[in-house]
């Protein structure tokens, strides 16, 4: 959380770059926001490089991540001592039963919620290291996330939820229509541009959940059961359309889920349970045990 001062009636105001407000005399902060952003993203320029220019091998890794759970006088360990490494360009599904600490270990790579203890690190970057800002620096340029329930904004367009992290990331008007309607049309919505969610289908919803994931041109995209609330039909295809973006850009997809079409394209799949890495398979292993018991 950062700290700025109003150049009106000087009130200290905590805020992680969102506030343009002063909430005590009205004064319009957007300039004082404006140039703590400018000095937070040079010191982060040294902290989380561009793509184009990183060279590690692992875009994602957890070093004993755990995670415990306060509920009264009882303690929920949701993640035990969880080591994993994402290569980048890697398609990787979590999958486990509910319960199992997979949408947890998911919130604990998207930098949602933090570890009670371990490590885990983005592009070599300790997350437990960032301050709210930075955070929500990574967040915005380095990380597209993809829900269960779309999280699309009622009242917003197509086009107005998808550009909308681009405002938050800094992006000129221009550019950013320009950039929402090529993401939309590269997700096959091209002619749903002002179209606001309740004038879409669950598939199309998702669709626009894809390209908003990409805003920003992410490193990695995180997707927490993207097909949960869709029909078999259409989750197929936003499973395929995930793949087909993987292999296209070489974003990594990480994937939290349930349904078993992921294995198809996945690289890796991990397996968790009762919060531990149960087991973690290739596909090919999959593909060939599949064939074994076929026979």
């Amino acid at each position: 959380m950062a700290k700025i001062e109003c150049p009106k009636c000087g009130e200290q105001i905590e805020t992680t770059g969102i506030v343009t407000v002063c909430p005590k005399c009205g004064a319009d902060l957007r300039e004082v926001v404006e140039a703590l952003g400018h000095e937070r993203n040079e010191r982060m320029k040294t902290i989380v490089r561009d793509d184009s220019v990183t060279t590690h091998e692992f875009i994602v890794r957890t070093r004993g991540l755990k995670k415990i759970y306060v509920m009264g006088e009882v303690e929920v360990l949701a993640l035990r001592d969880i080591n994993l490494d994402v290569r980048r360009g890697e398609y990787l599904s979590i999958m486990g039963p509910s319960g199992s600490g997979k949408s947890t270990l998911f919130n604990m790579i998207g930098g949602l919620d933090k570890p009670t203890a371990g490590r885990c690190f983005i592009e070599e970057v300790d997350m437990a290291q960032l301050d709210a800002f930075e955070l929500a620096w990574l967040r915005c340029r380095k990380i597209g996330y993809i829900f269960q329930t779309f999280n699309l904004i009622p009242v917003m367009t197509a086009i107005e939820n998808v550009t909308l992290p681009m405002i938050f990331a800094g992006m000129g008007t221009d550019e950013m229509m320009e950039r929402g309607r090529e993401l939309l049309t590269l997700v096959g919505l091209g002619d749903r541009l002002d179209h606001k969610p309740y004038e879409l289908s669950g598939g199309q919803q998702q669709r626009v959940a894809v390209a908003r994931a990409l805003a920003n041109s992410p490193a990695i995209v995180l997707a927490d059961e993207p097909t949960g609330n869709l029909d078999l039909h259409t989750g197929k295809e936003i499973i395929d359309l995930l793949k087909e973006l993987n292999q296209a850009s070489g974003v990594t997809v990480i994937s939290a889920t349930h349904d078993l079409k992921m294995i198809d394209v996945s690289d890796r799949v991990v397996h968790i349970r009762d919060g531990q890495v149960e087991r973690i398979e290739h596909r090919h292993e999959i593909e060939l045990e599949v064939g074994g018991m076929g026979g």
